[in-house]
């Protein structure tokens, strides 16, 4: 009996502690990430008339392919922080009979960044520093010939622009 009752305490002690370290404050929790990483800049990038192989470049492979709908793509990412609320972003590519692009639908759109979504194009929000905070421009004062900043000003004037090779861009006929 007095076995019986060491052993269904220490159990119970034991069953307590475990438990009690799954909550514990302070214990670190993993960020968890699943799905495709979906960006502004790769929705940019698609164009309509875009064929298949050029979406997959861009967008990577498609986290589903719907056996009911093959002219649609779904790419899904979420985001789980350590003890945080779980956050989705979820985007459809929609092709015709021919394999190309025609639409999309989802969170992202093209074009428009996602501080644009939330505020608005014109926010009007413009801050203004009061009146006696703002520094007025001083007026500068002609450099000395021969000085430091005379050479700098005639290097710099003396500098000529090289304009910079742009790729050329990517065949849009399907192959």
């Amino acid at each position: 009996m007095q076995n019986t009752k060491l052993l269904l305490t220490s159990f119970t002690f034991v069953g307590l502690l475990a438990l009690a370290g799954c909550s514990f404050p302070g214990v670190y929790k993993i960020d968890i990430q699943q799905g495709n990483v979906v960006t502004q800049d790769m929705i940019d990038q698609l164009r309509p008339g875009m064929t298949r192989r050029q979406v997959r470049f861009i967008m990577g492979n498609p986290l589903l392919t719907d056996t009911f709908h093959a002219d649609r793509w779904d790419y899904l990412y979420s985001l789980q922080p350590g003890g945080g609320e779980r956050q989705q972003e979820r985007i459809s590519v929609i092709f015709n009979p021919n394999d190309q692009l025609v639409s999309l639908s989802g969170d992202f759109m093209p074009g428009m960044s996602r501080d644009e979504a939330i505020l608005g194009k014109d926010s009007g929000t413009n801050v203004t520093a009061p009146a006696e905070q703002v520094e007025k421009p001083k007026p500068e004062k002609p450099v000395k010939p021969g000085s430091l900043l005379d050479q700098i000003q005639k290097d710099v004037d003396g500098v000529e622009t090289v304009p910079v090779p742009s790729p050329e861009p990517l065949e849009t006929s399907p192959q």
